[in-house]
């Protein structure tokens, strides 16, 4: 059983029910040691209920490795594999260790490899990095959002081009926000994103290296992050998608970066626009996002483009960015360039055997390895 499961919320409700009972059913012959212990139980027991429902919303902590140690402890992670009817039509979820040579980070990635994948090793897939919020982790792309039966619906009706979507930490502790920045005296998030990850990737996978076929997704925090690393690395990123983001990144970073060049308003008012695309998602009743979201398609102007689109009902919550998942993808595939063949000479990424330890979806899950 893991720190999101269905189970321990149960049992911690249970515990909670036990001792509010007890308290109330033998508090006349009980000690005054005693009341103060089982009061303190009913106290204890309803905490943790609440701080594993919260958990089971946002999967901060998927396993038990990662709630005592980091997102590099986290074990195999989730073994659900994506919804499929056969090999043909839909995609795999794999894990990977990403160890960040230049950010000092080492966090484990999940990949969603397109149908098709394995069958053809001269195909370049362009590439999605979806980033989580705070506190969250990719996880809950993977189980709340059941983002592989989504790309497998977009896929398989042609609204979506086969892509490897990327599904990183941002964080190398679930306790520290970092906003996919680099922060000064801290976790070097940002290298992290735009440095390792894509040169693993490269290295590991087949798929094109051009920046016009790179992009970014993410929901709340993770909507943030992915508008601020498409402006500032338009080198790497063509497009982006925020779903539900704000215009500031909300934390210190130091040097007062982040009221200047990681305040996307003022990026935009003072430096150089980069040439990228941006699609910028959100309910009309989430007022910061909206607000957000308006004050920067207000700023921007060409060669930067924004496509605005928004949902009437909603708000800042998980069910929302359910509801924006699927138009966002598509935009942001539409966005990108399309799979090419590489040239005949050229060696094929895919058919590198995934690293020990290795989760693919559909596969029989190892056995010396935590599972949630």
């Amino acid at each position: 059983m893991s720190p999101d499961s269905l189970a321990i919320e149960l049992i911690a409700l249970a515990a909670t029910v036990v001792a509010a009972v007890a308290l109330s059913v033998f508090w006349a012959g009980m000690r005054r040691w005693l009341r103060a212990v089982v009061i303190a139980a009913c106290l204890l027991s309803l905490t943790a209920t609440t701080l594993v429902w919260v958990n089971r919303q946002v999967d901060s902590y998927p396993t038990w490795a990662s709630l005592f140690g980091s997102p590099a402890d986290a074990g195999a992670g989730p073994t659900q594999p994506a919804r499929t009817a056969s090999a043909a039509t839909a995609g795999q979820i794999v894990r990977f260790t990403v160890a960040g040579q230049t950010s000092g980070i080492t966090v484990p990635m999940w990949v969603y490899l397109p149908p098709g994948y394995k069958d053809s090793p001269a195909t370049r897939y362009p590439v999605i990095e979806a980033l989580h919020g705070y506190p969250s982790s990719p996880v809950q792309w993977l189980k709340a959002f059941d983002v592989a039966a989504v790309l497998n619906r977009e896929i398989g009706s042609g609204r979506m081009a086969p892509t490897v979507v990327l599904f990183p930490y941002q964080t190398p502790k679930p306790t520290i926000d970092t906003e996919c920045a680099n922060l000064v005296n801290g976790p070097q998030a940002e290298t992290f994103l735009t440095v390792d990850v894509p040169a693993f990737v490269r290295d590991h996978l087949a798929v094109r290296t051009d920046p016009a076929a790179w992009g970014l997704i993410g929901y709340s925090a993770g909507g943030y992050c992915a508008t601020q690393l498409a402006l500032r690395h338009p080198a790497q990123f063509a497009a982006a998608a925020s779903l539900s983001g704000y215009a500031t990144p909300g934390i210190v970073i130091g040097n007062n970066l982040e009221h200047t060049e990681y305040d996307l308003v003022w990026r935009l008012k003072h430096l150089p626009i980069p040439a990228v695309s941006l699609y910028l998602s959100c309910a009309k009743t989430d007022r910061e996002a909206m607000r957000a979201t308006q004050e920067l398609a207000k700023a921007a102007h060409a060669p930067l483009s924004i496509t605005l689109a928004y949902i009437a009902g909603g708000g800042h919550n998980a069910g929302t960015w359910e509801a924006m998942e699927a138009p966002a993808f598509d935009w942001l595939s539409n966005s990108l360039g399309r799979p090419i063949s590489a040239p005949a000479a050229s060696p094929a990424p895919s058919t590198i055997p995934p690293p020990k330890g290795t989760l693919l979806a559909g596969s029989p899950a190892p056995t010396d390895k935590p599972h949630n």
